[in-house]
């Protein structure tokens, strides 16, 4: 009896091709389409992408001569994904809802509607790869890099579990896009050309401050520039203490000049420079700082300005995350690693000290905009080994 795996059709190639190939390698495959979004209250776009992508994703299925159908997750992605945004923005913190809405929304409540259909593996369109190696009598699997270098989006899968993991698929991960693109030809899937979409996961374009201001409320405040010369920037670089590298920067109004206003510090996020409209300077403005219980935005000018680098991050333990389980790191052990802090970032070299309240992680060159909320991700080689969220 063939393999039962349902395939998580969002409307665009990369999915698309993902069907087309396990249907070819034999599977029994199921076409699910996931609605994520119809709450009128907070507005998305004027546009409406989730029905032209249903639409695309439906006329896939009838071409591959699979079964097809719409699950409406709208009240699970409100719960889990958008209420949590709203939450962490409010408190000055950046949330990442790809990352999110992989770890609950498609391996979690898609994974579970998937199994109750007899489901033996879910699959989706990610430029990733699964491996499994044998340790002890027990099987781990393992998170690979996708094989396309610009493509490979094994960062959005972080926080995946061994569980999770065990009952996915991942077909194109072995593929380079251009690749992808010709078989979707070769095969005559309408979706063969159709642009990659940008914005929310399965939810498309978002304008993110229009979108958060329809619950944050707008509210004014004053933009400090602080000098680039400034001692405050210096906590840490040359220090051996682990908590003194890894802590935010403080800074104090007195510390700068005002040069502006702005419409609420849980709209910004370090590293912005767009949004300011602050002119008249040499160098761009860049966001360096935000304290949302004062309302006050820190900005530096230039890319080079040291208040835009940190050297190293700490995660607590209850944001610390391991998908390689038996490789956790225990009291007082370290490891060198490679990471990063967002999506399509180069992996830099760091090494990780599991500390009694958590990791802190130490890179060898200062990373620019390390942003409390965001996740970072560790690998070993092509592996990823496990993540956690940026305190």
């Amino acid at each position: 009896m063939n393999k039962k795996v349902v395939v998580g059709l969002s409307g665009g190639v990369d999915s698309s091709v993902a069907a087309y190939l396990l249907k070819e390698q034999g599977y029994e495959v199921i076409g699910m389409f996931m609605k994520n979004w119809h709450d009128d209250s907070v507005t998305i776009s004027n546009e409406c992408p989730w029905l032209d992508d249903s639409n695309d994703a439906m006329i896939v299925a009838q071409h591959l001569g699979i079964p097809f159908q719409a699950i409406d997750l709208s009240k699970e992605y409100k719960a889990r994904i958008v209420d949590y945004m709203f939450a962490e923005y409010q408190a000055g913190r950046t949330p990442n809802p790809d990352v999110l809405c992989n770890r609950e929304i498609k391996f979690d409540v898609f994974l579970n509607a998937a199994l109750k259909l007899g489901a033996d593996y879910v699959a989706t369109g990610h430029y990733c790869r699964k491996g499994e190696v044998q340790k002890n009598g027990n099987t781990y699997y393992q998170l690979l890099a996708g094989k396309d270098p610009n493509k490979d989006q094994s960062y959005f899968l972080c926080q995946l579990t061994q569980a999770q993991l065990s009952k996915a698929l991942f077909p194109i991960g072995e593929l380079l896009k251009p690749e992808v693109r010709a078989i979707a030809k070769k095969a005559n899937l309408a979706t063969a050309d159709k642009k990659d979409s940008q914005g929310l996961c399965f939810v498309g374009k978002v304008h993110l401050p229009d979108f958060l201001q329809q619950r944050l409320e707008p509210k004014k405040g004053t933009v400090i520039e602080v000098p680039f010369h400034s001692a405050l920037f210096k906590n840490g670089f040359d220090s051996s203490d682990l908590k003194n590298i890894t802590k935010p920067y403080e800074f104090y109004p007195e510390a700068g000049a005002v040069v502006g206003e702005h419409n609420g510090a849980h709209f910004y996020t370090i590293g912005q420079r767009r949004g300011l409209n602050i002119g008249g300077y040499e160098k761009p403005l860049f966001v360096i700082g935000t304290d949302t219980t004062r309302n006050l935005i820190y900005t530096g000018s230039g890319d080079d300005h040291p208040g835009l680098y940190r050297k190293g991050l700490f995660v607590p333990n209850a944001d610390a995350h391991w998908i390689r389980e038996d490789l956790k790191l225990n009291v007082g052990e370290s490891k060198n690693y490679v990471a990063r802090i967002r999506y399509r970032q180069p992996l830099e070299p760091c090494t990780l000290y599991r500390k009694e309240d958590g990791l802190y992680i130490i890179f060898e060159k200062p990373q620019r905009g390390v942003t409390p909320g965001q996740f970072v991700a560790w690998y070993e080689n092509e592996e990823l080994i496990g993540s956690g969220v940026i305190n």
